[in-house]
């Protein structure tokens, strides 16, 4: 392994590991916090009077809470819809409702929805073609927005009923009214940056605000949102409940943020114990808690699940219907790269239903019902398997969402068996209902879930882990709080009885325990995770078999040994990569066999994720680009690759007129060419030395690397060379990739010296493709034209529009249109190349990151 990359790792190991697990240790502190001060408030009720009140929840307060969601969920599509205006962007409403609707539940229900929700929003709207900048920019004024409806419904609401704070927290004020204020100037200071145009500028990213009026339409329809959310809440409220609708509603939007701010995943836990603090229930906190347990339910897991669903019905109907497919195309390239995270948290929310329903008493008069069908035995299993069925789904949640074959074949066993469960333990037919639900939606998106991966091979990443171990304490903390009136006794773990839910829930907690601790303990008995290595000669000779075998003249690259190599685990594949600070990138598409490549590309995102980098594959072809957006990146075209068919390569026709003059006259001055096996190439290293020193101080340049060769010694001497010759002294020369099955020849370190005429490489090239058409090799790859294709139209991106303006008008920095031009000259056919990554505010320092990796160096990004 290259010395660089290891201390690039070594350097940055420390900080990764505090950035990966810093934000899980908040939320799970957070939620330990909020754990205890909901068990003092709710100390003295019991989990039957909770149950009893969800109970006398009115079905009209249900469906009065579902109108209000609805309209909420409305407002964000429209909020959505109304600011993709600002970038004048043609999307319909469709388009962009889908998009909102989606990303919200899942960020709602997982929490960090700046995050969550901003990197759904690059999924989906990389694939509609819009730019990396222009999304960079409206998941910047989407947050801004998020926060300025919050202020804006705050601010009034605080004003009309300032909320008065509690006297055990000391502050100079007893009412939140200064707060009030605070926010409506912070709107005020918005509307300034409106009227005097002023814009963001973060590295290269500039965000400037919508006009007046369609911010104050966005800010509004924010507002709008917040307050319906609350009144979602506020009409499943015991009807003793005396607060005002103004008051409630601040209590609420506080309670919101502190759940948003702590990290845990959906404000569990968070956002009840404060709102439930500062309400003040006393001996209404049996309804409000079944309010809020109502309230998760619809507002956030029903439209989860109806995500979910969707995907299933639209996945079922595309493979059945030909005529949808081909209208709804856009739809599957859109749930192609969604399905499986949604269908991981519905899982994942079936894994917790089945554990808290474990923790809980079992309904007696359908235990008195069942007792009639069933022996204990079956029961007492029935029981202790659901619990252990749900601590199963947690973890094959995390295995769908690395689209896992055996993790979705798992998952619907797993599935089936929790509703039978279910049903056997204590006829819990509602939970029953909603597991087969989330089976229906999983089973016809199959195609998703195509790794071959074993689950055991898989690392957990921290925030899993952490939403792992909130489920198993909630589900614990529940248990004590529903069982707290009965005393513990060693004999409880020995009563069986039909009435016996005490004891059967101990058992399923330590049997749920057992297995967690289990997984841990062979999570953290594995061994660390390493970097693949290139100097064994053992691992080089796996890598040379796969270039023998390869049908792309780029493989021959691997031999400049710069790079590390990851290898498939069927060893006909491998991944050439360099480390930059996060940045991990993969020089071109995996070579090797297609049917390893997919396997291989999740085997190295796994292993970059386990590093904390980031993924980045340079000069990607158009043919695996499914794949990339299956991963979660953003697609941005860099330029377009020539490659020339030398079956009908010539030089007859008065097209090729200039081709016969070079080659006459520099033949006609003495000029040969000719082509040395490797073998001879060592003997004249010297001659190549002087030519290649020669050309660098011509060129005023210095040697690159990583997606091209340099000169080394113990690179070149692999390769035949093509030399362009004058009498015994070489002028030119370039040496030759070439396949083994002749598909593809092409060269890569081209270098001449200042003596040699004007027209020496054309003549090269010219030769060497009439020497491969002989050979009979299939292409010459003339390698790429950087933004070439890169179109200005005027619905084009913006990443388009600057690739083409600096095209067109680039040449004092790098001759753009004139390598475009020269290679036109041959007659190629055009394939587009593009860079995958991470989008976002990543982009400009995976930039930084490439240029010094292809520059040998940061130094060689300022100097030549």
């Amino acid at each position: 392994m290259d010395t660089s990359i290891n201390q690039a790792i070594e350097t940055g190991k420390l900080k990764n590991k505090i950035t990966s697990w810093l934000p899980p240790a908040i939320g799970i502190v957070f939620f330990v916090l909020a754990a205890v001060v909901l068990h003092n408030e709710l100390k003295q009720f019991h989990y039957h009077e909770i149950i009893a009140s969800l109970e006398q929840v009115h079905i009209g307060r249900i469906f009065a809470a579902l109108f209000f969601t609805l309209m909420s969920y409305l407002a964000l599509t429209l909020n959505e819809a109304l600011l993709f205006k600002h970038f004048k962007h043609p999307l319909p409403y469709r388009k962009t409702a889908l998009v909102s609707f989606v990303s919200t539940t899942i960020s709602h229900n997982i929490g960090y929805s700046v995050v969550t929700g901003g990197s759904l929003r690059y999924r989906f709207y990389s694939t509609m073609d819009v730019s990396t900048t222009e999304i960079s920019s409206f998941i910047g004024l989407h947050a801004l927005f998020f926060w300025l409806g919050f202020f804006l419904s705050g601010g009034i609401l605080f004003i009309i009923e300032p909320l008065p704070i509690p006297d055990a927290i000391h502050l100079p004020f007893t009412t939140l009214l200064p707060l009030a204020i605070v926010f409506l100037s912070a709107i005020a200071l918005f509307y300034i940056a409106v009227f005097t145009k002023f814009s963001l500028k973060i590295h290269t990213l500039k965000v400037a605000a919508p006009a007046f009026n369609l911010s104050t339409s966005i800010i509004l329809v924010s507002a709008i949102d917040w307050v319906f959310s609350g009144l979602a809440l506020y009409v499943l409220l015991p009807p003793a409940f005396e607060k005002s609708v103004p008051l409630f509603l601040g209590i609420y939007l506080l309670a919101q943020i502190a759940g948003v701010s702590s990290q845990v995943p959906g404000g569990l836990g968070v956002f009840e114990t404060l709102l439930l603090v500062m309400i003040g229930a006393g001996p209404q906190s049996p309804g409000v808690m079944a309010a809020l347990l109502v309230f998760r339910i619809v507002y956030y897991w029903i439209p989860l699940l109806i995500s979910a669903v969707l995907l299933g019905i639209e996945e079922l109907l595309l493979t059945r219907l030909e005529i949808i497919k081909r209208t709804s195309l856009w739809v599957g390239r859109f749930f192609s790269g969604l399905a499986p995270n949604v269908f991981a948290f519905t899982t994942f929310l079936g894994g917790v239903l089945l554990l808290f329903s474990g923790a809980t008493p079992a309904v007696g008069s359908r235990m008195a019902w069942l007792i009639d069908f069933l022996p204990l035995p079956v029961i007492e299993f029935s029981h202790f398997m659901g619990s252990l069925v749900g601590m199963g789904l947690l973890f094959l949640a995390y295995g769908l969402q690395r689209r896992l074959d055996a993790a979705y074949r798992l998952t619907i066993g797993l599935f089936v068996a929790g509703i039978i469960f279910s049903l056997f333990k204590g006829f819990d037919y509602e939970e029953a209902i909603v597991l087969f639900i989330m089976l229906i939606a999983l089973l016809p998106s199959r195609k998703f879930f195509y790794r071959k991966t074993l689950l055991t091979s898989i690392t957990f990443s921290a925030p899993w882990i952490a939403a792992i171990g909130i489920v198993i304490l909630s589900s614990v903390m529940l248990g004590i709080f529903a069982y707290k009136h009965i005393n513990y006794s060693h004999d409880l773990w020995w009563q069986f009885a039909f009435f016996g839910d005490a004891p059967r829930t101990l058992r399923a907690m330590v049997g749920v325990l057992t297995l967690a601790g289990l997984l841990g303990l062979r999570r953290l008995l594995r061994p660390a995770p390493a970097m693949p290595k290139i100097q064994e000669e053992t691992e080089f000779a796996k890598v040379l078999a796969v270039i023998r075998n390869s049908n792309e003249s780029i493989a021959q690259l691997a031999l400049l040994k710069d790079k590390s190599f990851l290898i498939s685990d069927d060893e006909k594949a491998f991944i050439m990569f360099g480390v930059e600070g996060r940045s991990w990138v993969a020089m071109g598409d995996p070579l090797g066999a297609e049917d390893s490549k997919p396997e291989l590309l999740w085997k190295f995102l796994e292993l970059v994720d386990r590093h904390n980098g980031w993924p980045v594959f340079y000069e990607v072809s158009s043919t695996n680009l499914h794949l990339y957006v299956d991963m979660g990146l953003t697609l941005s075209k860099l330029g377009e690759e020539a490659r020339t068919k030398l079956e009908t390569f010539k030089l007859e026709g008065k097209s090729y007129k200039h081709f016969r003059h070079i080659i006459n006259h520099l033949e006609a001055e003495g000029y040969t060419f000719e082509i040395i096996a490797a073998s001879s190439v060592f003997n004249i290293l010297p001659q190549l030395k002087g030519v290649s020193d020669d050309w660098l101080a011509k060129k005023r340049t210095r040697e690159k690397g990583f997606s091209q060769g340099f000169f080394k010694e113990e690179y070149l001497v692999r390769f035949p060379m093509a030399l362009v010759k004058k009498e015994d002294k070489i002028e030119a020369f370039a040496n030759l990739w070439a396949t083994d099955n002749k598909e593809e020849l092409s060269v890569d370190l081209m270098r001449y010296s200042s003596e040699a005429p004007d027209g020496t490489m054309d003549y090269l090239f010219i030769k060497l493709m009439l020497w491969g058409k002989e050979q009979q090799y299939r292409w010459f790859n003339l390698g790429m034209a950087p933004l070439s294709g890169v179109e200005n139209r005027h619905l084009a991106p913006l990443w388009y529009k600057l690739g083409a303006f600096i095209f067109k008008y680039g040449e004092n920095f790098y001759n753009f249109r004139g390598l475009r031009q020269y290679k036109e000259k041959f007659d190629p056919e055009w394939e587009p190349k593009y860079l995958a990554s991470p989008g976002g505010l990543a982009i400009p320092r995976i930039l930084t990151n490439l240029s010094s990796l292809t520059s040998r160096g940061f130094k060689g990004i300022i100097y030549k």
